[in-house]
């Protein structure tokens, strides 16, 4: 293994550990929330606040960083977002009320709100277009992994050592992070943004992502899927126990077994996306979700048919968004992808309340198997909006030259990679190219937007000593 193979698996490995603490610290609450009730004397009620506070917050402050991210860059958000969750996890152990556990959690969702976009957008700095989908896969996976692993423990920590511990565990961890990106993760040499820095720069940088057609579509296929996968999940504990009588240790069950199926695909679906394309999985998994959610009030007649769909819905659920957000990290130049991810993460929360709060109005009017043929056909919709209006990106065939400085060293795009939807040749790039989508224009579109904003030139490494 060579020094620049090495390196790279200490980043993922770095990433890793980051998306495991983010997922871990977020996703234990609901199953914690008795014991919180117990020991904080808190009415039912209001526990749900707790999530509430701390989603609210990730949007928020993720719109907030991704400007801001595109132009200081990705590794000093890491610093930042690190330091602060590892203070705010801590402050857990300080919580001596319901209000007080309320406000940390929301400090929690700031650093989440830091963290979550910049971590995406660095995979898209560092690595080259052709090992993006692979080094995605393995990054989060983190996630599934905290679905496996940091939810059983932190539950188990919580009932015999109080609340707090599982926090403080995580803020453990999450210091260890921080000093590992310190030490191990470079700055990616990757363009960033120059012009000014204001609210009003961050919200045009917003409003100009959004009137390309293709970030467009991305943003409703980001909508679309998290209140599908909402639809689908919200109530199916509720109707896997009216039906089945399924308890709370055997629904557990399941989400554990989910969790080793995104674990496992994850991956794979990254490094498929890497050699097929990423429209190819996207709409291939999209279609065998919209399949499994609607086939699932018919073929769930047993407990181990249930464990049976969810391990396949969830698999495809991590071989979609594994590329998807690969593909997200290509459809812009770096110094937008900060903006971008950032974007999609507060979308993707709006998308998920969406969701949970159609969920409950479906459930009661249709059942169960009328919320999942919603669900379904929400999966559809996201195939259409992929196939006619997102570029492929994992295949290009760039003229020569396109993308590089020219001898005034303006940067029409990072690389050729950057560029949206080069003229592929391919089926799956579909009527978007056909409909007028190009190469020659979408270099134009990049290099007039970045003259408006200011000279954009390549920086070296020897310009941020100090960020190494």
């Amino acid at each position: 293994m060579n020094d620049q193979k090495r390196r790279d698996y200490v980043v993922i490995f770095v990433l890793w550990l980051l998306v495991f603490v983010v997922a871990s610290q977020a996703l234990i609450i609901a199953p914690i929330l008795p014991r919180i009730a117990e020991q904080l004397s808190a009415p039912e009620a209001v526990l749900g606040t707790l999530i509430t506070s701390y989603a609210v917050a990730v949007g928020a402050f993720s719109l907030v960083v991704g400007p801001i991210s595109d132009h200081v860059g990705r590794r000093r958000i890491l610093l930042v977002g690190t330091a602060l969750l590892t203070v705010s996890l801590a402050a857990h152990g300080l919580a001596w009320d319901f209000a007080s556990l309320l406000a940390v959690r929301g400090l929690a969702g700031i650093a989440g709100g830091v963290l979550n976009g910049a971590a995406v957008a660095y995979v898209g700095d560092y690595f080259p277009r052709e090992q993006r989908g692979w080094a995605n896969g393995w990054v989060f996976s983190g996630f599934a992994a905290g679905q496996i692993a940091g939810i059983p423990l932190g539950a188990i920590l919580a009932e015999r050592l109080g609340f707090r511990i599982p926090f403080l565990l995580f803020a453990v961890l999450m210091a260890a992070t921080f000093v590992l990106v310190w030490t191990t993760v470079p700055k990616p040499d990757v363009q960033l943004a120059t012009g000014r820095l204001s609210f009003g720069s961050a919200v045009g940088a917003y409003a100009t992502l959004l009137r390309r057609p293709e970030i467009a579509a991305a943003t409703v296929v980001f909508i679309v899927m998290f209140m599908g996968n909402a639809l689908y999940t919200t109530y199916l504990p509720t109707w896997l126990e009216a039906t089945l009588g399924m308890n709370g240790t055997a629904i557990g069950a399941m989400f554990f077994v989910g969790g080793i199926a995104n674990v496992l695909a994850g991956p794979q679906a990254g490094t498929l996306s890497d050699r097929v394309g990423r429209k190819r999985v996207i709409v291939a998994a999209s279609i065998g979700i919209a399949l499994v959610m609607f086939a699932t009030p018919f073929l769930a007649v047993g407990v181990l048919a249930v464990y049976a769909l969810f391990f396949v819905v969830m698999g495809l659920f991590a071989t979609r968004a594994t590329p998807f957000q690969t593909m997200l990290t290509e459809l812009v130049s770096g110094d937008q992808r900060g903006s971008l991810m950032s974007l999609t993460v507060g979308i993707g929360q709006v998308g998920s309340g969406i969701g949970g709060a159609l969920a409950g109005g479906a459930y009661v009017a249709v059942g169960y198997d009328g919320t999942t043929a919603i669900a379904a056909g929400a999966m559809v919709l996201i195939v259409v909006l992929v196939w006619r209006y997102l570029p492929e990106t994992a295949q290009i065939d760039v003229p020569p030259g396109a993308g590089r400085p020219d001898k005034h060293n303006h940067l029409a795009a990072d690389s050729p990679a950057e560029i949206a939807c080069g003229q592929t040749h391919d089926a799956f790039c579909g009527p978007t190219a056909e409909g007028g989508y190009s190469l020659e224009k979408t270099v134009a579109y990049e290099q007039a937007r970045r003259n408006a904003d200011g000279e954009i030139r390549p920086r070296s490494a020897n310009e941020f000593p100090g960020d190494r």
